[in-house]
């Protein structure tokens, strides 16, 4: 609750939300090529407004951002390490401004995909969960990447990050149920198999509840894998059935990535001492391909679907 004072109101737009306006809640830090896509597909799906915590870019991040119509911007340069790797702050602006709307919870690599995204708006899905009673909605992550070299495939601002990271991994996935929480805990994939193969219990986690009809005591504890009240982490049909999930396709792997590592794991801001990024700069210096013969390119959520990744539910 204190360190969201921390952030610092720059373009304040929010008297401008409607009641039932779908948002968007993210943290960002010098990710200047990436919003431009980032943002004009959100629209697309269906998003009203979008309220950005910024932590110290100096890209122009904070300048693109703060001349959106759409967006409310705060910045700090306070430690995103300290305020919980930025949860403390989103949790903030999801308490005072996120209550009695559906909010999404992304970060600027992640594009939400769910059942029906070609032909129904996020706000059918929202309906038809709120005429379901269902609270929150998961989205595995899912990591895409370029068949070859990451860096030989260059990245521009404005460019479609499917454009050159396509492929994906449909299997080498683990699941487990978390003990304390309740959530399902997912790791694998390419970041596991390639980054983390000789510790795949130390792989990055992979499930996420993005998407939430949020509530002033509601709080996300740790990034977008783990809520309370613990009911919200309750996804899942125990008892055989499906339950409607969708999946962020997370486009962490493009020809910017190695500055980006870099700069993380020297400003070591990140969970447990930056050791998900120490994994990645120790294997970039091979210049890795991540592509794999068991790799599948990225067409549409049916192929999602018939691989088991996603789930229409009841959702006909």
């Amino acid at each position: 609750m204190r360190r969201r004072r921390q952030l610092r109101p720059v373009a304040d737009r929010t008297g401008a939300i409607r009641p039932g306006d779908i948002l968007v809640f993210m943290t960002l830090r010098n990710e200047r090529l990436r919003l431009p896509w980032f943002l004009d597909y959100h629209r697309r799906l269906g998003v009203n407004h979008f309220l950005c915590a910024e932590n110290g870019s100096d890209d122009g991040s904070r300048e693109y951002l703060a001349a959106q119509p759409d967006v409310s911007l705060w910045t700090t340069t306070a430690s995103y390490k300290e305020a919980r790797f930025g949860m403390d702050w989103i949790n903030g602006l999801l308490r005072r401004h996120g209550s009695g709307h559906w909010c999404l919870v992304v970060d600027p690599d992640e594009f939400l995909v769910y059942p029906h995204d070609d032909t129904r708006p996020l706000r059918a899905l929202t309906d038809w969960l709120d005429a379901s009673a269902i609270r929150s909605f998961s989205a595995m992550l899912i990591d895409v990447y370029p068949k070859g070299d990451i860096a030989a495939q260059p990245y521009a601002e404005g460019m479609d990050p499917l454009a050159v990271a396509r492929w994906f991994d449909p299997a080498n996935y683990t699941i487990r149920k978390d003990a304390v929480y309740g959530n399902l805990w997912i790791q694998g994939g390419p970041r596991g198999r390639a980054f983390f193969a000789e510790e795949p219990w130390k792989a990055p986690a992979l499930n996420k509840i993005p998407l939430v009809r949020w509530a002033r005591h509601y709080a996300y504890v740790s990034s977008t894998h783990t809520l309370l009240p613990r009911s919200l982490n309750l996804v899942y049909d125990e008892n055989g059935g499906e339950r409607a999930s969708g999946c962020l396709l997370h486009a962490k792997f493009l020809s910017t990535f190695a500055g980006k590592a870099a700069e993380e794991l020297d400003r070591r801001q990140h969970y447990a001492d930056s050791h998900e990024y120490r994994a990645y700069h120790a294997a970039l210096s091979d210049a890795p391909d991540l592509w794999t013969q068991q790799s599948r390119e990225f067409r549409d959520w049916r192929q999602l679907e018939d691989l088991g990744l996603i789930s229409k539910g009841n959702w006909a």
